[in-house]
Formats: C-alpha cells, structure tokens, sequence
C-alpha cells in the first residue's frame, strides 16, 4: 500500500466510478457499498472515493462546487495517449490541454508532457508522461528559460543517475519503484 493515498469526497460514487474506472481505465482495489467507498488504482497511484452522506464523512467545512479547490493530484503514466482518447471518446472536457514543460527539481530538471482534467466532483488531476530528466550547469541554476523550455546549456543527460537512484530505492523498500523514463 502506498505511504499516501488521498481519499476524495465524491457528491454521487457511481458518476465518479464511471469517470475514473469506465474513462480513465483506473482498477477498482476494493470496495464498500454500503458505505459510498471505493479504493482505486491507476498504476501506482491510487486514490480512495467515499460518496457525501453515507456512513462516515470527513467534512471539515461545508461542501460546496468544485470540492477539489486548491489542490491539484500530478499522476505518472506511461503514454497520455490512451487516456485523451478515452477522454475525447466520453466528450470529456479537458480542463488545461496537453503541454510540454520543464520544471527544475535542484540541479536536475525534469520535462513531461502533461494535461489537466477535472472530475465529477472538481478534482483536478494533472496526467504526465516524463520526457526527460538532465542536470544542468551551475550558471543555470533553473535549467529553463522564460518559456519554461529546457535551455542549451545541459552537461549530460543523467538518466544513469536517476536509474541508479531508483535502484537504490527498490533495495532499501524491497519494492519496486521505478519510474518510465523513456519518451
């Protein structure tokens, strides 16, 4: 199980199932009718829905439209192709088109083509695809330009560093937690 799995409160679980199951492909892990609960999972993100007014809430103020206001859930998948197809195929209205950007994470600067689309409820989930990730010179300390583009003054693509890095994690949590690096 991951360390973090944010659970949404959702107006109607049923709606919310066929956006997030029937649409964007994710699994159910387990359910609980009774309560208006499911556990869902896309790869390794996961989330868990639990429908407004049956069993237990976890209001901590009045609910009212958009409920995911402020926050925003960044997912990794492998391609973003299948998950616009499916979104165009239900006319689902894309919330930020798909974009290219790079953003610096210290000396290394990671670039992704992403997407923005909310669901039934407001949630904003922000779909990815890493393209690349590169370490930069220290005259450059952000890695982009005023466009958000990746700059020319890359030293070497460090995809070694972050496999090792990866490898490193997978022993010490003796899971495997590698990410698709490829483009």
């Amino acid at each position: 199980m991951a360390a973090l799995i944010p659970e949404l409160t959702v107006s109607d679980l049923a709606a919310s199932l066929v956006f997030y199951r029937d649409i964007l492909g994710f699994d159910i892990s387990y359910m609980r009718a009774e309560e208006g609960f499911a556990a869902i999972a896309l790869g390794d993100a996961a989330l868990m829905l639990d429908q407004a007014g049956i069993g237990r809430d976890w209001v901590t103020a009045p609910l009212a439209d958009p409920f995911g206001r402020g926050v925003n859930f960044q997912i990794e998948v492998p391609a973003l192709a299948p998950l616009l197809a499916h979104l165009e195929t239900a006319r689902w209205r894309l919330f930020l088109p798909v974009e290219t950007r790079a953003y610096a994470t210290g000396a290394v600067t990671i670039t992704q083509r992403q997407f923005c689309v909310q669901d039934p409820d407001g949630y904003l989930l922000r779909f990815f695809e890493r393209v690349t990730s590169s370490l930069f010179a220290r005259d450059d300390p952000d890695g982009v330009d005023q466009a958000g583009e990746i700059t020319q003054n890359c030293q070497h693509d460090i995809e070694p560093e972050l496999q090792a890095e990866a490898d490193l994690q997978k022993d010490a949590h003796g899971r495997n937690n590698d990410r698709q690096n490829d483009a």
